[in-house]
């Protein structure tokens, strides 16, 4: 059994939107109540949204040998099929008002307002015995690959990161991020795992019912990838009196340096924790962890691997760097590394295939003082006439210097494309990016969207605007 909540007795575990408490106590006895009606080593579809039926599946089925493939409640329904048909799962847990859709289905249970549906499925793909979880890496695209983790890999995980965020059950963290996102997911494992109480909501950190609800139930920290925390910049957040506010994390992505060092400094003028910390669904979720006392003497860092991690770097033929401040692809290897993708069912019966290594596919060097900076993406490069470029810090640049508006880099070699929201802009990012690079015009190309598409978690959705490009 993953979680304990005999343990907790009546701390409060959930607390939801409506301002309903529901204790461990309640939480284990609908536990038992679910997992009764559904046989152990079966696959279930969770439709996640951050609400206390999506959160009692969830735990029921890693506590009781079940394993959900967790879906954003919100996923098309014609790519939710196309899953369904791939993966064959045997039961779907649905928000109740989405039961309707699924008239192929017998109702079996209902309980805080989700249903469990028994597909036509039964048993068609066998599972390994370590398999605990399906986890997507693409947001909600329907894509049918998905990151098989272990109980061995969320037990890991969890672990490490109670012990260095120093986590006891009189936390109060509320969400900010989908339960089907893997940052999302790790704030929920690791609060439950010591006791704490998860304030779930579906609002936004835009709507003021969000702050309402923060301040209504002293919360005590939040989580948020990058574009989070450029919004919460522009909602004039520094102004906000949030008293019971004692702890900030920041991972999904790499955070500007400078908005780093401004959240930073203001951690440290408030009495607060700003932790900025590095992680991918390969790693279950986390492998890096910026020590909030090294926030502002190290801002722009991804910090130093959890405890039980360990971090190399290597160069472009396999070796590894020894060497500080020289970048080389990032490297890790811990427990919490996770078997390896699944692409269909007949996927769900292979072991570990990784070996506790990952690498990671990120560009990254390392301080005299062993803290590692993450410099972008290996496949976030161009050659543009034989110069590298680097998208990820092309777009830090273009932020910085063009703060009323959003904007995404790509495109192929010897041609960049900058995505933006205002095309009056068009020839003064084309200007500024000569500039700074030193590289002809002609290697620009600007192209005006109305939006940057981004997945659920925040991120920018490059498969997307590519499409645009062409």
């Amino acid at each position: 059994m993953m979680f304990k909540f005999d343990e907790f007795a009546d701390n409060v575990a959930i607390i939801c939107e409506d301002g309903e408490s529901i204790s461990y106590t309640e939480l284990q006895s609908a536990c038992d109540e679910l997992s009764a009606r559904i046989k152990t080593r079966s696959i279930i579809f969770n439709l996640c949204a951050n609400e206390k039926g999506s959160l009692l599946g969830y735990v029921t089925f890693i506590n009781a040998g079940i394993v959900p493939v967790m879906l954003d409640a919100t996923l098309d329904k014609e790519l939710l099929s196309a899953l369904i048909e791939s993966y064959s799962p045997d039961y779907l847990w649905v928000p109740q008002t989405q039961a309707e859709f699924f008239g192929d289905c017998e109702q079996v249970f209902v309980i805080w307002d989700y249903t469990l549906l028994k597909t036509p499925y039964t048993n068609v793909y066998p599972l390994h015995d370590e398999l605990a979880l399906l986890l997507t890496t693409s947001g909600s695209t329907g894509s049918p690959k998905f990151v098989r983790q272990s109980y061995t890999n969320i037990r890991a995980n969890t672990e490490s990161i109670v012990e260095y965020l120093q986590l006891e059950s009189n936390e109060r963290p509320i969400t900010t991020m989908p339960m089907s996102y893997t940052y999302g997911l790790s704030i929920i494992n690791s609060h439950l795992w010591v006791g704490a109480s998860v304030i779930l909501t579906q609002k936004t950190l835009m709507q003021k019912e969000f702050w309402q609800q923060f301040k209504d139930h002293g919360a005590t920290s939040f989580g948020g990838v990058p574009y989070v925390y450029e919004m919460l910049d522009k909602l004039r957040f520094f102004r906000m009196d949030l008293p019971s506010l004692r702890a900030m994390t920041q991972a999904g992505g790499k955070l500007s340096p400078e908005l780093h060092k401004k959240f930073a400094e203001y951690a440290i003028a408030n009495n607060k924790k700003f932790i900025v910390m590095y992680g991918q669904t390969e790693a279950t979720a986390r492998m890096s962890y910026l020590p909030a006392e090294k926030s502002l003497e190290k801002y722009g860092s991804m910090g130093i691997a959890i405890p039980g991690g360990e971090f190399s770097l290597a160069d472009v033929d396999g070796n590894e760097i020894i060497e500080s401040d020289k970048v080389g692809e990032l490297v890790y290897k811990g427990a919490n590394v996770t078997l390896g993708y699944a692409q269909s069912g007949s996927d769900l019966l292979k072991g570990d295939e990784r070996f506790g290594v990952l690498i990671t596919g990120d560009m990254a060097k390392r301080d005299k003082d062993g803290f590692y900076y993450i410099v972008g993406r290996k496949k976030r490069f161009l050659k543009i006439f034989g110069s590298r470029v680097n998208l990820d810090e092309t777009e830090r640049l273009l932020n910085s210097a063009f703060t009323d508006i959003e904007c995404a880099c790509g495109g192929v070699d010897d041609r960049m494309t900058v995505f933006i929201t205002n095309p009056e802009l068009a020839q003064s990012i084309i200007s500024f990016l000569v500039e700074k690079t030193g590289l002809n015009r002609i290697a620009f190309k600007v192209i005006h969207v109305e939006k940057i598409p981004r997945n659920e978690a925040g991120k920018i959705l490059y498969s997307e605007l590519n499409k645009i490009d062409v």
